[in-house]
């Protein structure tokens, strides 16, 4: 089975955390300036076509690349109190001895890190920091730093974190819309908690949308730079770069059938980690832009986009548009075509998604898209928000292929459960091809979300983003509880 693994490091207390790729079941602007702004600068003298001279790359960048060691203090453990459903009653009766609640051991982990500026600022993945009460940062030179958090974004998995020195080395970033299929990289970091290492490989994709930011953000940013460039757990936030040894991605997933590498890896593009990165260092957050408009998935079978009346056609099909959006305003609607922006060619909503990502609110960019079969250009000034869709919902559920109905109380009394929804019948659709789930379960809870009815299963789908986890229990056995994991739910932009 493959899985899509993010490479955060040798966990003592845990196990690096997996994520099932197209499966049923988890495993696991505003204008301004800013002094670091033109440290992440852009270097226009990329060549992708020069020699392969690996030692200068290497050389260049492996000292501006950290190890970075976390520790998570251990979350308390409580028993839950499970009244007259407590199935050990059927072996020991009330006598079952009580388990005390307690405390998990603390857990520790390593990333990568690259160093952006020479008095400590570093870019990282969020899943390497999230949830760590400790950062130690190890140079190349084995010297050893304190940092703390500046911020983090879960959309795009980036965070910064800041250690205290000065004239420290410090990488700068390529324009990743430059990077072409074919050329070589090197990607840099600390993989199973051995020392500095480097590997070669070449792109061999741009702008993957693999789905695995979806279980941190319901509005995900992912258009991965595609590499076959060895990384393992643990070179998650360091640097893919190229052969002048600027950075072109940071280094984030692999795709992989045991959680190491197995062929493919894959690197958020330069473009949107500077974005991001000034974004925090200047304001704290990532100011995100949006256009406002639903777009197909880019994996949607063609039986799905029949269902869904997506119509073939060069560019971004715009399956919807928010009201109040930037779009609405451009006087961009259903069924139009983006082609182009900044009159740069689309082939899909993941380039949309990239194009927009690293844009801030109130920027302005010239859309080119096809209304009627007639071309049309409009200047867009993007916003904060993407606005309101009136059929989201609607449209999330009908992905699912199935027919609802909220559970009858005295039914519900009866298998001991407050509410829930069943599933009345099934179709084509997400249900059917990624689960095994059967017609009259009843769906319970959308993640941690209560569901009692039909609208609130909608609204809790929408929330979820592109990626949800549905519990419930079938009426035949109410004492066991099921959990399906629902991926690639529409997302927008």
């Amino acid at each position: 089975m493959l899985t899509l693994a993010l490479g955060v490091g040798a966990i003592v207390a845990g196990t690096v955390a997996y994520k099932t790729f197209h499966s049923g079941a988890i495993t696991d602007g505003s204008s301004g300036s800013s002094p670091y702004v033109q440290l992440a600068k852009y270097s226009p003298n990329t060549d992708p076509g020069a020699e392969a001279d690996f030692e200068h790359a290497a050389a260049k960048s492996a000292p501006a690349v950290v190890h970075i060691r976390t520790l998570v203090k251990g979350k308390e453990i409580s028993m839950p109190d499970l009244g007259q459903d407590n199935p050990f009653k059927d072996f020991f009766g009330d006598g079952f001895p009580k388990m005390n609640p307690g405390t998990m051991p603390p857990q520790r982990a390593s990333g990568s890190g690259v160093l952006i500026s020479p008095d400590g600022y570093i870019v990282t993945n969020n899943h390497v920091v999230d949830g760590s009460t400790e950062l130690t940062v190890t140079l190349n030179d084995k010297v050893n730093y304190k940092a703390k958090i500046i911020g983090k974004d879960a959309s795009s998995d980036l965070a910064v974190i800041k250690i205290d020195g000065h004239n420290l080395p410090f990488l700068t970033f390529a324009n990743s819309d430059n990077v072409k299929l074919g050329q070589w990289v090197l990607a840099i970091g600390y993989p199973l908690n051995l020392g500095t290492t480097v590997t070669s490989g070449i792109v061999s994709a741009k702008s993957r949308n693999i789905g695995i930011n979806s279980r941190g953000s319901s509005s995900p940013i992912e258009s991965f730079i595609q590499t076959d460039a060895a990384v393992n757990p643990g070179n998650s936030g360091g640097a893919l770069v190229d052969l002048n040894g600027n950075v072109i991605g940071i280094n984030s997933a692999i795709a992989s059938p045991t959680g190491s590498y197995a062929g493919y890896s894959y690197a958020i593009p330069s473009n949107l980690v500077a974005k991001v990165a000034n974004d925090i260092i200047k304001y704290g957050s990532n100011k995100r832009a949006y256009l406002g408009v639903m777009y197909p998935n880019d994996e949607m079978s063609d039986e799905d986009r029949q269902k869904n009346n997506i119509k073939e056609g060069d560019g971004v099909f715009v399956m919807d548009v928010a009201k109040g959006s930037a779009a609405e305003e451009a006087d961009i609607q259903k069924g139009d075509f983006i082609t182009k922006v900044n009159g740069e060619t689309l082939n899909n909503g993941t380039e949309l998604l990239e194009k927009i990502s690293d844009r801030r609110p109130g920027d302005k960019i010239e859309i080119t898209f096809t209304h009627n079969g007639q071309t049309k250009t409009a200047d867009v000034k993007l916003k904060g928000d993407s606005g309101t869709y009136a059929s989201v919902k609607d449209q999330v559920i009908d992905q699912l292929g199935a027919s609802f109905q909220p559970l009858d109380k005295d039914k519900a009394e009866s298998m001991n459960i407050s509410s829930g929804v069943i599933v009345k019948s099934l179709g084509q659709g997400i249900l059917s091809e990624q689960t095994r789930i059967r017609e009259g379960f009843v769906i319970t809870h959308v993640n941690d979300t209560k569901v009692s009815t039909v609208d609130d299963l909608k609204q809790a789908l929408k929330n979820a983003g592109n990626s949800a986890v549905i519990s419930g229990v079938y009426p035949e056995n109410p004492k066991v509880v099921y959990q399906y994991a629902l991926n690639d739910l529409n997302g927008n932009q």
